[in-house]
């Protein structure tokens, strides 16, 4: 008790923690004081080698270094595929922007193309918790390698495909696969991280992930015409599995993600332990609802009443059930985390919506082509990466809240959504239009690698792995809502625009023309006359209508990111331990004034 009352009144123990560099006898008078205090403060932390909550602490700033580390050759190897997988992961999202037209016509698919994105980004979310599990009990060399096997598989599925069943079935299990993928890649980059670089290794990884998904739309657009789409999904196959071979070399044995397993419990037993019930339910919830909403004509109310039950019985098996929960009940409820996570859903789903659909108004109201019309996401992701970097690179340098920078990156976005709306026209400047498509990228990379480092500010260092596996998986929902919500309010947008366009020139009788249009955009580029006038008006009523509903929704989640607080995990602990002191002070004082 008095160890801890001299560390409480003194500096900041991490001042004062020797690391390996700290000379043993320190100049000066005051030697046997230092080394009394070192002392101190070492068995006050529960170490005398320099680590606090079982980190090694910077003396000079009190900053974290890397839990783990490897050899720069490994390291490099490592960087080297992880940035291939990510950039692979991320081409899934993008490609189908610029080969959907295609894909559907193939397919017979026209009015369910939401669900060639979707089938992907749901599987990818929902399974994001269950691998950060699984890499603590198989260990991330192994997980992130088998994650590349089935993301191979599924990319020969989805290009062997013969109907649309087969085709989405295929790009969920590619889904399946690149969710481990994203979400070890994040637990790695923590683990060989110390905080002063943790932002710029966070704004890397984002920034191969943008990159992805800008050159999938451009590239598979300017392969399309030459290769087919089914060339460019079997092809990925033999990329993943080089880049998971490198991985499994690469990564130490020893590699351990998060704190080392110590319950004695047996691999199988701890496997045995996993919510697989939870994953399934909750995976059911999704699917159902995003079924519902993506509806291109009338939502149906069926599937929105299954998927309450089924979110019910996830939430009770949650609480009541599993031995291990997927999403822990008690972790979300932190406010901190759990309204960064709701905000990061909401203000992806309207990024989402940039990504989606700014090639979608190239290729219908522009004309321009799959290729041309691709390569206005470079722009947007550019400045997403430039957003990202410059943010961890010149500020996320230190831990400690970042509250109103959160709040200012968010309140930007709706911004330039709003200009987006007004300027989604055939006429409209391309120029300023390309300009503020980068402009939102560019304050949506700062956001998120602001709300990351505040969130862990705001959440105890024993659950950060959780947090950011939670909010990871909560921004793959925001892609997965985006595009299944999303594309259900643009594609019944689009088609009681174009009806009613057609019923005032006086045109009757065109809802195969109408259907066809709902799932290709490239064949507004093939009418004439009165019906190309048409089809790009409703895709311009489309595109107003769902930039400005995007821009709404990122104005709600300004307030809700505003209710994280500001409060860490620190001080609230340290004000808990005042309010404790205080009530048993009155408790005393009352007893004595009894007496």
């Amino acid at each position: 008790m008095s160890h801890h009352g001299v560390a409480k009144s003194g500096q900041d123990d991490s001042a004062k923690a020797p690391i390996e560099t700290t000379p043993l006898l320190p100049p000066g008078p005051t030697t046997a004081d230092a080394s009394q205090e070192a002392q101190l403060d070492a068995h006050t932390n529960g170490t005398a080698n320099g680590k606090r909550n079982g980190k090694a602490v910077d003396p000079d700033d009190g900053h974290t270094t890397a839990n783990q580390t490897i050899s720069f050759a490994r390291g490099a190897l490592c960087a080297a595929a992880l940035a291939f997988l990510i950039f692979l992961q991320a081409t899934n999202i993008s490609l189908i922007t610029t080969t959907q037209s295609r894909i559907a016509a193939d397919l017979d698919a026209f009015d369910k193309t939401s669900w060639f994105t979707s089938a992907y980004l749901i599987a990818m979310s929902a399974l994001g918790p269950l691998n950060g599990k699984l890499s603590s009990v198989f260990s991330p060399r192994i997980c992130i390698f088998a994650s590349t096997i089935i993301l191979a598989i599924g990319s020969v599925l989805s290009s062997l495909a013969q109907s649309f069943e087969a085709f989405v079935f295929g790009r969920a299990v590619t889904g399946m696969g690149a969710s481990g993928v994203f979400t070890i890649s994040i637990i790695i980059v923590l683990e060989l991280t110390g905080s002063k670089r943790r932002g710029i290794a966070i704004g890397l990884l984002n920034s191969g992930y943008t990159v992805g998904v800008a050159v999938g739309a451009t590239a598979a657009g300017g392969l399309l015409p030459l290769v087919g789409w089914r060339a460019l999904f079997w092809a990925q196959a033999p990329i993943a599995i080089a880049g998971g071979l490198v991985l499994l070399f690469a990564i130490p044995h020893d590699f351990t993600a998060g704190a080392k397993d110590e319950s004695g419990h047996s691999t199988l037993k701890r496997v045995g332990r996993l919510d697989y019930f939870g994953a399934l339910t909750l995976t059911a919830a999704i699917v159902l609802v995003l079924y519902a909403l993506s509806s291109p004509k009338e939502i149906p109310i069926l599937p929105i009443i299954l998927s309450a039950l089924v979110f019910l019985t996830f939430v009770l098996n949650e609480i009541y059930l599993a031995k291990d929960p997927i999403i822990p009940i008690t972790l979300l409820k932190s406010r901190g985390l759990l309204l960064t996570c709701l905000s990061t859903v909401g203000y992806m789903m309207a990024r989402w919506s940039v990504l989606f659909y700014t090639p979608t108004y190239a290729i219908a109201v522009r004309q321009w082509s799959p290729a041309t019309a691709g390569s206005i996401l470079i722009p947007t992701n550019a400045g997403f990466a430039a957003g990202g970097l410059l943010v961890g690179w010149f500020h996320v340098r230190r831990q400690g809240s970042f509250y109103i920078p959160c709040l200012v990156v968010y309140a930007l976005f709706p911004i330039t959504m709003v200009l987006l709306a007004y300027l989604s026209t055939q006429h409209s400047n391309p120029v300023l239009y390309i300009l503020i498509v980068a402009a939102g990228g560019a304050v949506t990379g700062a956001a998120l690698n602001y709300t990351l480092a505040h969130l862990l500010h705001l959440t105890p260092k024993s659950t950060h792995y959780m947090a950011t596996s939670l909010v990871a998986t909560f921004r793959g929902f925001a892609g997965s809502f985006g595009s299944a919500i999303g594309g259900g309010m643009f594609t019944r947008k689009l088609a009681t625009s174009l009806q009613s366009h057609f019923e005032s020139e006086g045109l009757h009788h065109k809802e195969r023309l109408i259907r066809r249009l709902l799932g290709s955009p490239a064949l507004v580029g093939e009418l004439t006359g009165v019906d190309k006038e048409v089809a790009i008006r409703g895709y311009e009523d489309a595109l107003r209508m769902l930039f400005l509903a995007g821009a709404g929704l990122a104005v709600v989640m300004v307030f809700v990111q505003a209710g994280t607080g500001w409060r860490g995990a620190k001080d609230e602990s340290v004000l808990d331990e005042e309010r404790d002191a205080l009530v048993r002070n009155s408790n005393t004082q009352s007893a004595r004034e009894e007496e």
